[in-house]
């Protein structure tokens, strides 16, 4: 068994470690600042990544596990490898399709339409007298907006089918117009306009659930009738590379007493038929659960992590570079050092492990630093933006892991070159 090595050398080793870093300044600070970046990338990309990957969890199930959506393409069919023009060449979906999903599929509790979402945004100011919201995106859509969407209607109502039915001119508006047009008055039954049109405010929601405190624009919203929308806006169409692109998208929730499964099979069954789809074609449309918008971002925050790990690897090892460089001029200029200690009785391995030990110094100084720089980027970007960070313990001991593995690997030839060296010809050494 190996012996340890000898009392006290450890604590030698690590006053001739700063000796060596107050002697040589510049390469040990250019040493230095190669790991620091390369760990400050890792801890303040982590942080970032980790914080959006929280905060978009909670935002995906907040949606409601048994939300279903529709949509003429999204994540999975790009994900699949088809090309973009070929998605938009896909039929846009319509009002009638929702329409048809709500009388055809009997599993379905409810089915509400959202112009204005998933594709081109419509938006536009809500003016009150001489008051002006900042740009809104504007929704039409069917009375059970709220219920679909899981989202609280905190004063007056949303409005009803028959006002959908009727083109009502009536509004439900979201916090960010409320605050902005009536931070001290009662909205409800207020008249306000929306670009050219007139309309009463009926409903305001609550706020929408802001992931890790970020304000995404989430409650940068106003909602009317789809009806409404339809005779304001049209149903836009956005000209994208060859195809064409309208802002609508469906969901529907299925009864209690309903499999999700069943639910997605006959809304399904119902598209392929309005599309005039033959039993071996594929759908050209997209259906959407939570669980698979989960998995979804689980693989694109993975490809995320892996390419911040390649790339801050890249630095880690030009910092590593640095450190072999460094410890190999090291070894040749205290070659007679070296002589010296092994003509008074250090062993090979203790002049190993004072190099190997010494370049880990080198690399955990550029550790910790890189942990307090990438710490202080992520906690700045926090406060300036609100931006959700994740600062999780594992990140700092990956930081200092990261850094000591880099002093041991590249510090291990100039070691074994220090450790080999024949003390008769190291003394010899000029």
């Amino acid at each position: 068994m190996a012996s340890p090595l000898r009392g006290g050398l450890f604590g030698e080793i690590v006053s001739m470690a700063l000796v060596t870093l107050r002697e040589h300044k510049l390469r040990s600070g250019l040493t230095v600042l190669g790991i620091a970046i390369g760990i400050m990338s890792i801890v303040g990309m982590t942080s970032l990544i980790r914080g959006l990957d929280k905060s978009l969890r909670e935002s995906i199930l907040a949606m409601g596990s048994d939300t279903i959506m529709v949509a003429k393409f999204g994540g999975f069919s790009l994900g699949s490898g088809r090309e973009l023009t070929e998605l938009l060449r896909r039929p846009n979906l319509t009002p009638d399709d929702a329409e048809a999903i709500a009388s055809q599929a009997p599993s379905l509790a409810s089915v509400n339409i959202v112009l204005g979402q998933g594709g081109p945004p419509t938006r536009e100011r809500v003016y009150y007298r001489s008051e002006r919201s900042k740009l809104l995106n504007v929704f039409g859509s069917t009375a059970n907006y709220a219920e679909v969407f899981h989202i609280d209607v905190v004063a007056g109502r949303f409005f009803t089918p028959g006002e959908t039915r009727r083109r009502a001119s009536v509004i439900v508006l979201g916090q960010t117009p409320v605050q902005a047009l009536f931070p001290n008055l009662d909205p409800i039954g207020r008249r306000v306009r929306l670009g050219q049109a007139r309309y009463t405010v009926i409903g305001v929601l609550g706020p929408t659930p802001s992931p890790g405190g970020f304000n995404m624009g989430q409650d940068d919203l106003v909602v009317i009738p789809h009806t409404s929308y339809q005779k304001q806006f049209g149903i836009r169409a956005e000209r994208m590379f060859g195809g064409e692109m309208r802002a609508v998208m469906i969901a529907a929730i299925p009864r209690d007493d309903v499999d999700r499964d069943v639910a997605l099979a006959d809304i399904e069954r119902v598209m392929r038929i309005r599309h005039r789809l033959r039993l071996d074609e594929a759908n050209d449309f997209e259906l959407m659960t939570q669980d698979a918008i989960l998995a979804l971002w689980a693989q694109i925050s993975g490809a995320i992590f892996l390419t911040l790990i390649v790339v801050s690897s890249i630095a880690l090892m030009v910092g590593g570079i640095g450190v072999m460089a460094i410890m190999t001029i090291s070894v040749t200029e205290r070659t007679r050092e070296i002589g010296t200690r092994r003509a008074l009785g250090a062993k090979r391995k203790e002049i190993l492990w004072q190099f190997l030990l010494e370049a880990s110094f080198l690399t955990a100084v550029g550790g910790v630093i890189g942990i307090l720089l990438g710490s202080g980027i992520g906690v700045g970007v926090h406060f300036a933006t609100g931006f959700p960070i994740s600062l999780p313990w594992w990140v700092f001991a990956l930081g200092i892991g990261f850094s000591a593995s880099v002093g041991i690997m590249f510090g291990l030839f100039p070691a074994i070159k220090a450790s080999n060296l024949d003390p008769i010809e190291a003394l010899r050494h000029e």
